[in-house]
């Protein structure tokens, strides 16, 4: 729900909104991080797929799912992304105002701020973004080995770090795998 509450929070009479809401819809609907986000390129995006190529860390590249939603956000910012081109810009996807790639810190900054009504969570990041999309999927039946491809781990021991699943989930589970539960 809290997911749900700060997509809501932009302003997409905007493009400086459209960009955001396109930013925010994209770390949650992939799982990228801040740095991978703010790396890609226009190119980087296959509409036909739905996936989003991403250098990860180690320079490895994967195909990540992108999520219905979020490929529609991006097809909005990129109607309005030639108003912040500049000379600078090249074919990074997501420019500032002044046509500069991204920075992590205004990536940041912006979904920070549109957190700040929606949750009462300590923490307010795009990572927390990043953990949603990860734990929405295990606690919806996705295989973790699946998860940590999509996340770009190197093992499952950093995947498992999402986890977060309930013990009303684990009984479900053994009441329906296990034959003398």
């Amino acid at each position: 729900d809290e997911v749900a509450l700060t997509m809501q929070q932009f302003d997409c009479s905007t493009p400086k909104g459209i960009r955001d809401k396109a930013i925010t819809e994209l770390l949650y609907s992939s799982g990228l991080r801040v740095s991978e986000l703010t790396s890609l390129t226009t190119n980087a995006f296959d509409e036909y797929n739905r996936t989003v190529r991403v250098l990860g860390k180690g320079k490895k590249e994967r195909i990540v799912p992108v999520g219905r939603v979020a490929m529609a956000a991006i097809q909005s910012w990129l109607s309005v992304r030639p108003q912040f081109v500049s000379p600078e810009s090249g074919s990074v996807m997501f420019l500032s105002a002044k046509g500069n790639p991204m920075t992590a810190s205004q990536v940041y900054s912006l979904v920070k701020n549109a957190m700040q009504t929606t949750t009462e969570a300590r923490q307010k990041s795009p990572h927390v973004l990043r953990h949603s999309f990860a734990t929405h999927l295990l606690d919806n039946g996705a295989d973790i080995y699946a998860v940590s491809q999509m996340l770009g781990h190197a093992s499952l021991s950093t995947t498992q770090v999402y986890t977060h699943v309930s013990i009303e989930r684990l009984k479900d589970s053994y009441k329906q795998a296990h034959p003398r539960s």
